[in-house]
């Protein structure tokens, strides 16, 4: 492996870590700074927990690369959240700080403006529906899109139908949405769905749910079950209600800088063990979602369906402003063509 093309002195690299520290985290970065230093080591991170199946995922292709070139290659990942919030890290990657970095797609709307097609409201019927599009051109066509701003789109990790919950009630139609607080992420996509259906979006990082549920600066959220489980947001939401509205999936990204340093054949074996590991991911994601709905029964959380017509006749105006953008409009049609 040659240089990592983002010496200790780079300055968006300097900027960056220096900003991590002042917002706590500085355990995490000096650690960070001592692994950029050794050679080999690959660095990672994700905000969720150390189980969870992106995180898993990730760990297995170090554990792939370590063994496919005898320990030369590594990875280390910070889960957790360590390195702080989705959005800094992508710029960490952007800039060479890190290697590897899992993101929600919700999230990277704005700079990538191709991911919108895969976080539209109600563009896929089903989990299988939505790995048949991963699998076809619309996912390696929206992995390419990543190439402009200084990342590589590595795999598409999907994770479930996204559904609201909350402290108050059963939502049963877009009315019952009605005057509730809902927390959604950094996207103009979440944010005018929430308005559509009747709610008022309130923009928050995913780890500050928990306590805003608790203090009531907010009365729901929306996400998939696994996170809703694992985030224990179920402790002070009670409600759940299965509307499916998006399946917006996560990506994990690799710095190009970081790819660009890397042996032609380092670099094929990295982006072949990326893609393989969203079958490993989509085995510990299938199995984790059934247990964590198995585990939110048992607790007592009130599950239940929707008039899913009516939340797709609130969410039109919006589907049909988005496919206004002739590119998303063919990535549209390509996704309901694979609907089975």
């Amino acid at each position: 492996m040659t240089s990592r093309g983002a010496s200790a002195t780079d300055p968006g690299r300097r900027r960056l870590l220096a900003g991590l520290c002042a917002l706590g985290v500085a355990g995490a970065t000096d650690a960070l700074a001592g692994d950029r230093r050794a050679p080999g080591v690959l660095t990672a991170t994700d905000v969720h927990p150390k189980d969870y199946p992106t995180v898993a995922a990730v760990r297995w292709i170090g554990e792939t690369l370590e063994r496919e070139t005898g320990g030369r290659l590594r990875v280390r990942m910070y889960h957790g959240g360590q390195l702080g919030r989705e959005s800094e890290t992508l710029e960490m990657a952007r800039h060479g700080a890190i290697d590897f970095a899992r993101v929600y797609t919700g999230a990277l709307n704005n700079a990538f403006p191709l991911t919108r097609a895969l976080c539209m409201p109600f563009a896929f019927d089903s989990t299988e529906h939505q790995r048949r599009v991963h699998d076809c051109r619309v996912g390696a066509e929206v992995l390419r899109g990543f190439e402009t701003r200084g990342v590589v789109g590595l795999a598409l990790y999907d994770s479930g139908p996204r559904c609201f919950y909350n402290t108050r009630r059963p939502l049963h139609a877009p009315r019952d949405l009605a005057g509730l607080k809902i927390r959604v992420p950094p996207s103009d996509i979440f944010i005018e769905l929430i308005g559509l259906l009747g709610g008022n979006p309130t923009p928050l990082p995913i780890g500050q749910v928990f306590s805003a549920l608790e203090t009531h600066l907010i009365d729901g959220a929306e996400n998939n079950i696994r996170s809703f489980h694992a985030s224990r947001h179920f402790e002070a939401a009670r409600y759940w209600s299965q509307t499916g509205h998006s399946y917006a999936p996560d990506a994990l990204l690799v710095s190009k800088r970081t790819l660009d340093a890397l042996s032609p054949s380092d670099r094929g074996l990295l982006v072949e063990t990326a893609r393989a590991s969203v079958a490993v991911m989509r085995r510990l994601w299938d199995a984790s979602e059934a247990e964590a709905r198995r585990a939110l029964g048992a607790a007592g959380i009130r599950m239940n369906t929707v008039d899913a017509a009516a939340f797709r006749r609130a969410a039109e105006p919006l589907v049909r402003d988005l496919l206004r953008d002739p590119r998303l409009r063919a990535l549209h049609v390509a996704i309901r063509d694979a609907a089975g």
